[in-house]
Formats: structure tokens, sequence, C-alpha cells
């Protein structure tokens, strides 16, 4: 039977989600890959103790995560059963809904049908009766704002969410749904967007300052920009790597030589600091308080183990952030 390690939350730095009461660790374990039906069980249990067991307290799903969409969702319900389920007060579970998960008209984007049946859905393949954070998953051009934000109130009002988060909405957006969600006093505390030192959408269009001013949380995903941020493709692309195995979510023309040459800059950066590359990357993201976590993913409990070093350096000199900005930019 597992037992946490007793020393847990002495090796994790945790952050205020906003001006909630809600902390989270700096860094939290995303399921979106390596959790689904096709992957090895045993290594999922290992990688979720070793998270756990190094104060990661945070595990995060959406309903269409795996393959096949909806089997992360199952075999987290199998971890929590067998393992974690004994600190379920503990843990911080969150899961989505907003991409495609079933044929037909009700089975994406953002009606009151759609979400609410969603995390229905979610709950049981989890075997969970709420999840502490339940996210939109993208914006919806057709259904009104306040229907969506509606649902999710519903949603909180029910007892099946805690707090509700969006993700992938920019600062316009993100602002109108705010007011809204405030309106319906519905505990909105996070947002969860994509962004590395190669992709700073959230920079451009507002979000980040956004968040900071409405008093609200970030968590990044894709943080090492599916591994690029890493040491992995500085000497071609290896056989057990993301673009070899799957192909889709990073594309071979995607590692172009241009930017192995950025990666090899920032790099040589990292090893001044006495990080690997993907520490610094990780720092780099946590380093002004605009984020709250950082959602890695891992195929080896190792990868995490070396993901939360990020968190034992994340102070930059002007000089190494102008750095970084004239390589990556």
């Amino acid at each position: 039977m597992y037992t946490a390690d007793a020393k847990r939350y002495d090796k994790m730095q945790y952050n205020r989600c906003g001006k909630s009461g809600l902390m989270l660790p700096a860094v939290s374990l995303g399921l979106w890959h390596n959790f689904g039906s096709v992957n090895n069980y045993d290594n999922m249990v290992d990688m979720c103790r070793t998270a756990f067991d190094n104060g990661i307290t945070h595990f995060d799903l959406a309903n269409n995560y795996g393959p096949e969409p909806g089997s992360a969702e199952i075999n987290f319900g199998k971890i929590l059963k067998d393992d974690l389920g004994a600190y379920r007060d503990e843990l911080i579970i969150s899961t989505k809904a907003g991409y495609d998960m079933w044929p037909g008209p009700y089975g994406n984007w953002g009606s009151r049908k759609y979400l609410i049946a969603s995390l229905d859905q979610s709950l049981k393949r989890m075997g969970l009766e709420y999840v502490d954070i339940f996210y939109h998953h993208r914006m919806d051009p057709n259904t009104p704002l306040e229907e969506t934000m509606g649902a999710l109130s519903q949603i909180v009002k029910s007892g099946k969410a805690l707090y509700v988060g969006l993700s992938n909405y920019d600062g316009p957006t993100l602002e109108k749904a705010t007011a809204i969600l405030e309106d319906l006093k519905v505990p909105f505390i996070i947002n969860q967007n994509r962004y590395n030192i190669f992709d700073r959408t959230i920079e451009k269009n507002g979000l980040k300052e956004k968040a900071k001013e409405l008093g609200k949380g970030i968590i990044c995903f894709s943080p090492l920009a599916q591994g690029i941020l890493t040491d992995r493709y500085l000497k071609g692309i290896p056989e057990d790597s993301r673009v070899r195995t799957s192909g889709q979510f990073l594309r071979e023309s995607q590692i172009t030589d241009d930017k192995i040459q950025k990666v090899a800059a920032l790099n040589e950066l990292a090893a001044k600091r006495g990080q690997t590359l993907a520490e610094m990357a990780l720092a780099w993201i946590l380093k002004d308080g605009y984020v709250t976590s950082v959602l890695i993913g891992a195929s080896k409990p190792v990868q995490i183990l070396d993901n939360i070093k990020a968190t034992e350096n994340i102070v930059f000199t002007e000089e190494e952030i102008r750095l970084i900005d004239s390589i990556s930019c």
C-alpha cells in the first residue's frame, strides 16, 4: 500500500492563486500526454507517486485527454482508487471541457448542455464527487458568454466544482467573463494558457497583464514548447521523442536549423546559470510572480524530478532577461 513521503511539503514552493485562498504548487503535473489507454499504467502510477512525494499536489486533466478521449481520466481514477485516494483532501484535481469529446452538436464548445454533461462524465470516469477546478477549455465564438459563464455558476452551486477557470481566453474576453462571473458570485480564480520562452501570446493579447490586474492566477501549459526547450534536440531528433512517437503536437518541420541555433544559445546561458535548459525555461516563466504554476508533462518519473529543480533558482538578472529576449524573439 502506498504511503506518501512525510517530507513532501518541504520540497515544493506554493503560490497563491490570484487573490483567492487557494495555493498551488509552483510545478503542477499535466496528464495531457502519457496517461492514455495506449500508455503503460505502472509508469503512470510511478509518475503520480513521484509527483506527490515531491510536493506536487495539483493534477490537471481534461475530458478529451488520452488517447482515447477520456482514458486519462479513467486511468487517473484508478490511481486515485488504488493509491492517492487516501490523500484526496490534499490534492487539487482539475478538468476541462470545450474541445471535441463526442459526436454531434452537443459534444464541444461552450453550451450549458455540453459543459454540465461533460463534467458529469468526467466525475464518473474519475470516481469523484467534485473537482477542485473546472475550466471552460476555449472561447466559443457562437455561444453567448453569459450562457457559458452561467453554466460554470450552476456547476459550482451544484457542488461539482469548488472553483472555476478559463483556458485559452484572451485579455478582452477574460475581462468580460470576469465581470459576469463576479456578478454571479462565482469563484473564478485561474487562467490556463500556453506560455514559454518561444510563445509570448499571453503577453501580446493582454492576458498576462489583465489577469494580474483582475487578481486572477495563471497556470501555463507547454512551458518547454513540447520539449524543444530542452537539450533533447541539439544533436538531432531522438527516436523516442514526441516527434517520432506521435507527431500530432510537435512536428519535425518545427525543428528548424534556426530554432536549434536559438535553443543552443539558450542552453549555453542556462549552463552559466548552473541550470539545465529545461530548468531555466521553467524558472523564466515563474520569475516575475505573474504565473502561479507551470504545468509539466512527463513520460518518466525522473523528468518530474528534473523539472522540480527549476524552483531552486527563479531569479534572473536584467542582462539574462535581455539575452533570452534577444535570442528567442
